[in-house]
């Protein structure tokens, strides 16, 4: 994949950037639900269940990148991403229309539109999607009661069972997709604007995260023992990253 042509410009706007106060406006008065996760803890599965219900809007993030093939299947505008031209993406930046962007791995340029979270307040629907630890931290910038949600897989053997049935993976791949998975572990336990929903079934997940949607907050002892779970989870990452 080739480097973004406005590489520099990119880095530029997204050093210091901030929303316009019209995107803050909307965003301020949006339902909006982040889900974070681990590797196949689960969240793609839970907000496909969600969004049958009818009452959740699916943000689709914009890149720069090029539509791509997936399982023989190419990827459609509007439904896995919007796809737009570094210049589009510039225009929208300088105008503050994204409530988060960054530039990943110097080969493009992702982020939420604002377009999306007002597509979800004209149909009176939460806004929801998955996003990344670095994502998080712009948007609960600007928006401190964002429902910000942790998903955790039930325990590490049953994490790395599911992690076994998504097909062969290197032990590089398997290693990089750890340590990630340690890095948002530890982020997870250091701020608190996070809420931990253990994924044990898909039905029990998406319940529970659609009553967080609805009423904002949940059980203390479900959220502590959540907690234990992320801290142990996180330790046992370590050791296993220890042994490869």
């Amino acid at each position: 994949m080739n480097k973004l042509e406005h590489l520099t410009e990119f880095q530029r706007l997204l050093e210091d950037y901030a929303p316009s106060d019209v995107s803050k406006k909307i965003l301020k008065q949006t339902n909006l639900v982040l889900l974070v996760a681990p590797t196949s803890a689960g969240r793609n599965t839970i907000i496909r269940e969600l969004h049958k219900t009818g009452e959740y809007s699916y943000i689709v993030s914009d890149t720069t990148r090029i539509p791509r093939e997936n399982d023989g299947i190419m990827e459609q505008n509007g439904v896995e991403y919007w796809f737009r031209t570094e210049e589009e993406v510039l225009a929208d930046l300088r105008a503050g229309k994204y409530i988060e962007a960054a530039v990943i791995h110097q080969q493009q340029v992702s982020g939420i539109s604002i377009r999306e979270l007002q597509k979800a307040n004209d149909k009176d629907k939460i806004a929801i999607t998955d996003i990344e630890i670095a994502g998080v931290h712009s948007i609960v910038s600007h928006k401190p009661d964002t429902n910000v949600i942790f998903v955790l897989p039930p325990g590490f053997e049953a994490w790395q069972d599911r992690l076994k049935h998504r097909g062969e993976m290197t032990q590089e791949e398997l290693k990089r997709r750890m340590e990630s998975a340690c890095q948002e572990l530890a982020d997870a336990l250091e701020h608190d604007y996070y809420t931990f929903v253990i994924n044990g079934t898909v039905e029990s997940a998406t319940e529970q995260i659609h009553m967080l949607a609805k009423m904002g907050s949940v059980e203390r002892e479900e959220q502590n023992h959540g907690r234990r779970l992320a801290e142990q989870l996180y330790i046992e990452t370590q050791a296993f990253l220890k042994s490869l």
